[in-house]
């Protein structure tokens, strides 16, 4: 499965850097297959492991304030995996021929 998310505290003030780069180092340190852009972290991986990742970097950023907000967004296809690269691939096939 694919996730992307993106997740920030509540109440801890204009900048959230801080709190995201706990996030997002527990993605990196998670070994999944990931990637952060200025919007969302993607990451690959079984729904176990990938929910695990997700509840702790939610939990960190908790740590920053009193409140936490979460956007989630799944690609659930049993049976694929390499779809992180895959799927840009193919659209770039389809964009580059």
């Amino acid at each position: 499965m694919i996730v992307a998310f993106s997740v920030a505290p509540l109440g801890a003030g204009e900048s959230v850097s801080q709190a995201v780069a706990d996030a997002v180092r527990i993605v990196r340190e998670s070994g999944l297959p990931n990637r952060t852009d200025a919007m969302f972290t993607t990451l690959e991986g079984e729904w176990d492991e990938v929910m695990d990742v997700v509840r702790r970097a939610t939990e960190a950023v908790g740590a920053h304030g009193h409140r936490v907000s979460l956007v989630l967004k799944a690609d659930i296809r049993p049976g694929h995996t390499g779809e992180l690269d895959g799927k840009v691939t193919r659209l770039n096939s389809l964009l580059n021929p």
